[in-house]
């Protein structure tokens, strides 16, 4: 996955928008002002920090010499993933996932907005 492809499918979700908080250079997606994937676009090699369930977490750092705990965030419930080092459907799955777990964590009348109760 391309950095334009990560931007891309990340702005892809709804209400989803991309802020620049720390650097010009660190893209922070959010939704509802909350992170779910943070990243260096430009960085080589080029990695992101997902949320993840902390089980889940642990299993998928062992598994994967791509994944680590995350850079700079809370280790429990964030990885680092190194984009190229796992497969781009689970990359997508991992995504998809964060986007899932900082949703679950709004307000029911924002989750019902966002058309995922």
């Amino acid at each position: 996955m391309t950095p334009a492809q990560l931007r891309e499918f990340c702005l892809g979700f709804n209400a989803a928008v991309e802020e620049f908080p720390f650097t010009p250079e660190t893209s922070v997606f959010k939704v509802k002002g909350k992170v779910f994937a943070l990243s260096a676009l430009d960085a080589e090699p080029l990695k992101v920090n997902l949320k993840c369930e902390p089980e889940l977490a642990v299993r998928l750092r062992e598994e994967h010499g791509a994944i680590a705990p995350g850079y700079h965030m809370n280790k429990r419930h964030w990885n680092t993933v190194t984009v190229g080092g796992i497969p781009d459907a689970m990359l997508r799955e991992l995504v998809e996932d964060s986007y899932d777990l900082v949703v679950a964590g709004l307000p029911r009348a924002e989750r019902l907005k966002l058309d995922r109760p």
